[in-house]
């Protein structure tokens, strides 16, 4: 399959573009813009210009409002609620990573929630950015319904990423991003762009039956993470960016991956924490754990091969496939 060769700011502007084409304000289509950018940067294709053309296609039919201005509220000290409006969840993220800090560093201990909101994409990086402003931060996301109960046959729950991120004297944060099944579903939705088979072991189709093909997959349940210790964990989520949040649980909420119905309404939950705030050593302590497993022959920390990546990709530029290329264009 033959590829094009683009750089951060072309791609950027290839997709801010695109969206604004499809009705999305010029602020909102870049702020989504440089969230998938990133993931496409990273590694994490599945969060990243594979979700271009659906994207596009929600905010032209309304399911995604690309106009949509996120609102904050602070019913509490530490407490900031964020009501989406039904727009891209970028947005809305990043009004949690503008209010969270000051508030943190008062409270000690301060949580974002947001409704009505949309597919977050790569959770790693709200985190991350917030430990690079010094605080340890948690990111739960609710997802449509992907994941069937242990016992089940439907679906009940999403995919549900959990992200975490610390800061380290002296280096990068800690990034820890993780969806509660075996592989996140975007990489099924970019495996039926390219027209590949998907792993065996990623999903089931409709009956329940083991699959490699990604049209398939998408119409039936994702494999949880760690079998019915995963279905749990994605209960936990649900509760916490959903139940808490007032959003729409999974089984409530349209698909991400199609231009279909009402707006999906999922949620997010945002923790942050001030390492400094017990009176410890946090600091000093993350540092020396980061040694301890670099010091394991053949162990790495948590997102080395992604910041790798990344590294790569502002110095040689992003290598994406040539008919996603045209297809983002021709929107």
């Amino acid at each position: 399959m033959s590829s094009v060769r683009l750089t951060i700011a072309e791609a950027e502007d290839m997709v801010a573009a695109a969206l604004e084409r499809s009705g999305t304000s010029a602020v909102n289509a870049r702020s989504v813009a440089a969230a998938l950018v990133a993931a496409e940067a990273d590694g994490l294709k599945g969060h990243g210009l594979s979700r271009v053309p659906t994207y596009a296609a929600q905010a032209r039919v309304g399911k995604v409002d690309g106009r949509a201005i996120p609102t904050a509220a602070t019913p509490r000290p530490g407490l900031v609620a964020i009501d989406a409006a039904h727009g891209f969840a970028y947005p809305a993220l990043a009004l949690a990573e503008e209010r969270l800090p000051d508030v943190t560093r008062r409270q000690g201990i301060a949580a974002a929630a947001i409704r009505r909101s949309h597919h977050c994409g790569a959770a790693g990086h709200p985190v991350e950015r917030l430990a690079g402003a010094g605080l340890v931060s948690l990111l739960f996301a609710n997802a449509p319904a992907a994941i069937a109960p242990a016992g089940g046959a439907p679906a009940l729950f999403g995919t549900n990423p959990i992200a975490f991120a610390r800061p380290v004297e002296g280096r990068p944060p800690i990034v820890i991003d993780l969806s509660l099944s075996k592989v996140a579903r975007g990489n099924v939705l970019a495996a039926k762009q390219r027209g590949e088979p998907i792993p065996e072991g990623w999903a089931l189709d409709a009956a329940g039956r083991p699959t490699t093909d990604p049209v398939a997959a998408l119409a039936g349940t994702m494999v949880p993470l760690g079998d019915a210790k995963g279905t749990v964990l994605a209960l936990m989520v649900e509760l916490l960016a959903a139940g808490l949040t007032d959003a729409r649980y999974a089984s409530e909420a349209s698909s991400f991956l199609d231009a279909e119905g009402a707006p999906p309404g999922t949620g997010q939950l945002v923790i942050a924490i001030d390492p400094d705030a017990f009176g410890g050593n946090a600091s000093t302590r993350f540092a020396l754990l980061a040694e301890m497993i670099e010091a394991e022959p053949g162990s790495r920390l948590p997102g080395s091969r992604r910041l790798a990546l990344r590294a790569a990709a502002r110095k040689d530029g992003l290598t994406v496939g040539e008919g996603l290329v045209r297809e983002i264009k021709a929107i």
